[in-house]
């Protein structure tokens, strides 16, 4: 695959308020996600673990899904929920606050919803040459084009963004699917008690999950193994205290962004000086790492 992505930020940024007809990738399929987040980066197992063991656990969140019609599935909030047996299915990715960006050759920035991790002064992945990079996004888009799914690249293309997906190739060393026949306890988790979920579902919906709701899910991710759906009781309660305690730059970044933010797609209210110094105020200053600039 050869992508240009200069200026783009396509697959990073929700941009559904200046696109309504965008339809999302994970917004089809028979087992639709509870929550309304554009494309949530799927991570795997040993993603949340690096992720925790870095501090960075409050950047994390759980996407739990509609039952499909053959799925087993359990009420919470009174919500069906895909389910293994009596225990709700989930993954975990990473949280997408709005952000002032101004992607895909829009010519003034707007309040958008963004990965966490997208500068929005450059529009570069503050992970893209870390060790933290997701799978997910460093193989993106070969999935879809083994799908034969539209690409975010060529939506982009579509709304007048320029070229973007230059070749199509899919390597050869492409990593199974997310969600394929070996996600289980690799990016598909269960988790065990939903009795405690009371409220969850309700909160996911609204976009109002709390630390402890994030830190629940990351717990019982990290009590997972590969191959399997069962949990690690004592390892899952030692990773959700840590995920509850976690207080990183990202962390920070994402309730300060939330606070100041107005709706959806509205114009941000700084002149370009103003807005370069929040965000290093908000990012740079507070601990982000820096990006490298476009060739």
């Amino acid at each position: 695959m050869e992508l240009r992505c200069e200026g783009c930020a396509g697959c990073c940024v929700d941009w559904r308020p200046l696109a309504p007809d965008a339809a999302g990738t994970d917004r089809t399929g028979n087992r639709p996600p509870l929550d309304d987040t554009y494309d949530l980066v799927p991570l795997t197992r040993d993603e949340v673990a690096a992720f925790l063991d870095d501090g960075l656990a409050d950047v994390l969140v759980p996407r739990l899904f509609e039952p499909a019609d053959a799925d087993e599935s359990v009420r919470i909030d009174g919500v069906a929920v895909a389910a293994a047996g009596d225990r709700p299915v989930f993954a975990v990715g990473l949280r997408k606050p709005p952000k002032p960006v101004a992607p895909i050759g829009t010519d003034r920035h707007r309040w958008l919803d963004a990965c966490v991790f997208l500068d929005p002064t450059t529009l570069q992945c503050r992970l893209h040459d870390d060790e933290r990079y997701p799978r997910t996004c460093a193989t993106y888009p070969a999935h879809s084009l083994e799908l034969n799914a539209e690409t975010e690249c060529e939506r982009v293309e579509a709304a007048g963004g320029g070229d973007r997906l230059l070749d199509e190739t899919v390597p050869e060393d492409t990593p199974p699917l997310p969600f394929g026949p070996r996600a289980a306890g690799a990016t598909v988790f269960a988790y065990p008690d939903p009795a405690d979920l009371d409220g969850v579902i309700s909160r996911l919906r609204a976009d109002a999950l709390t630390a402890d709701d994030r830190a629940r899910f990351v717990g019982a991710a990290i009590g997972s193994s590969p191959g399997s759906l069962s949990v690690a009781r004592d390892r899952m309660a030692e990773a959700r205290e840590r995920a509850r305690d976690a207080d990183s730059w990202a962390g920070r970044a994402i309730r300060a962004w939330t606070d100041r933010a107005a709706t959806d797609g509205d114009p941000v209210a700084l002149d370009d000086a103003a807005r370069e110094r929040l965000v290093r105020e908000l990012e740079d200053d507070a601990g982000a790492p820096g990006t490298p600039g476009w060739e």
